[in-house]
């Protein structure tokens, strides 16, 4: 695959991005796309390996090598198919995705792995300027009706995919936008909005009908959702964890998702009452992961007086530690263009007390240092340091320590039984709840997760729910089923 010897010739060149000054003025994406040259020399390094640890990688099952050298020899088109063969939704996750297929590259071994998720991204980019994605109806209609709750890439891509088999799909969303946590959970200076209003113009054009600030189960009977042949759930995990900490319900003490969503919307033109700033504000965000950095880069946009970020765990290894070897996925130290661009970050420290002033306004944090004592075969326990007591002074503190699993009024009212993690319980690679012609995928049914999984699950789930109403099924699988013809 590639050039035979282009993994020796070429290094891995990634995306630059604008200059810190500049892209904190504004909420748009800053990253410089590579040439065409260059992105043809970074395909040319997929390697000939023989048995490609990047599909196992890839909870898609990508054919990575397959696109990457269509891309070596100048076959953009051919590209796109191949990637969308696989994934319906690539312009998400070319952006969005962790790249676990990256970190399980053979040539990662001994040198920087192929630049998948870039190579990916323009992949797609190309497919669309050049007006090779286009709206695919399908022939005939089975005549059967699917109703999918939650529009995030695991709704949009069930939807898609069952639409392809010809039945009618209705998708409930119950804010105003189409999208899910991909429109109002993740910035726009990460992904701009204007690439999920491409992909649902191509989605309504195929037949798929979008119902908007519809939340079933509050505003929309339950029974109504039940007249439809089959349902699949997929409203995500949307349930936020909070800390149960003196203090913490001071004015100033804000869960990071709200603290985005409105942020998002006023991008949009949306007024907000009461909008959380971090405008002038000393900025605490609590929680280290993706949600946390996105915290970090909006406060700096808003003009933040200092932004600090606290992880309880330790810090990660900057390379590949000996507990997390090739090809699984890695803990390692990630430091994101919002970290780059100002924060103080601190790891093993936990939260103690929310100071609040006689008003009820947060003024400060109380913190102790922590270590984690691990016995094995025994849950980790964790040893606060004694004398290490801190007070940080604190205007605001974002709460970003991710989900405790999804909402409960669909499985209330239409009787979906839980697993032991409190997620909707299907059966295993059926995505069927104890009620037949119900099916759940995404977040709601495994947990918080990742994107590229959301969309496996959403489309892994559509191939079940077609199997259920039709006895058969046509719908790919990354399980070992047929590709669509070219």
């Amino acid at each position: 695959m590639g050039k035979v010897t282009g993994f020796k010739e070429f290094e891995r060149k990634d995306e630059s991005y604008t200059s810190v000054q500049e892209r904190v003025g504004h909420y748009k994406e800053f990253t410089v796309p590579l040439s065409e040259a260059e992105i043809t020399k970074q395909g040319s390094r997929c390697m000939d390996c023989g048995i490609p640890f990047c599909h196992s990688g890839c909870p898609l099952g990508n054919l990575i090598p397959d696109f990457n050298h269509m891309v070596h020899q100048g076959e953009w088109q051919k590209a796109s198919w191949i990637l969308h063969s696989t994934n319906n939704f690539p312009e998400f996750t070319g952006r969005l995705c962790p790249a676990p297929c990256e970190k399980a590259c053979v040539l990662g071994i001994i040198n920087d792995p192929i630049s998948i998720e870039n190579i990916e991204k323009n992949i797609v980019e190309r497919a669309f300027a050049e007006g090779w994605i286009k709206p695919q109806p399908p022939k005939t209609r089975t005549g059967k009706t699917v109703a999918i709750v939650g529009s995030g890439p695991a709704g949009l891509a069930a939807a898609q995919q069952l639409n392809r088999a010809g039945h009618t799909v209705t998708v409930f969303e119950r804010d105003n936008a189409i999208g899910g946590l991909l429109r109002y959970g993740i910035p726009n200076f990460k992904m701009e909005k204007g690439i999920i209003d491409r992909r649902v113009a191509i989605l309504e054009a195929e037949g798929i009908t979008f119902k908007v600030n519809t939340n079933v189960g509050v505003n929309y009977d339950i029974n109504d959702l039940k007249a439809f042949d089959s349902i699949v759930l997929c409203g995500g995990a949307t349930e936020r964890r909070g800390l149960p900490t003196p203090g913490a319900d001071a004015d100033g003490v804000v869960q990071a998702m709200d603290f985005l969503t409105q942020q998002t919307k006023v991008v949009f033109g949306e007024k907000i009452e009461n909008q959380v700033l971090a405008t002038g504000k000393d900025v605490i965000v609590i929680g280290g992961g993706d949600t946390g950095s996105d915290c970090v880069g909006t406060s700096n946009r808003h003009g933040a007086k200092s932004v600090t970020n606290f992880e309880i765990m330790p810090k990660p290894p900057v390379e590949r530690s000996a507990s997390t070897p090739w090809p699984y996925w890695p803990l390692q130290l990630k430091t994101s263009s919002s970290h780059k661009e100002g924060a103080e970050r601190n790891w093993l420290i936990n939260t103690k007390e929310f100071i609040k002033d006689a008003n009820g306004k947060l003024i400060a944090l109380k913190t102790v240092n922590v270590e984690w004592k691990m016995v094995p075969g025994q849950r980790p326990e964790l040893i606060e340091i004694a004398g290490s007591e801190k007070t940080w002074p604190c205007d605001l503190a974002l709460l970003a320590l991710g989900f405790t699993g999804p909402e409960k009024t669909l499985s209330s009212q239409l009787g979906i039984e839980l697993d032991f993690r409190s997620n909707y319980k299907a059966e295993y690679g059926k995505y069927q709840t104890n009620i037949p012609n119900i099916f759940t995928a995404g977040d709601m049914r495994r947990g918080q997760s990742l994107i590229v999984w959301a969309i496996s699950e959403g489309r892994e789930a559509a191939r079940q729910v077609d199997l259920y109403l039709m006895g058969s099924t046509n719908l790919p699988t990354k399980e070992g089923g047929d590709l669509p013809a070219l």
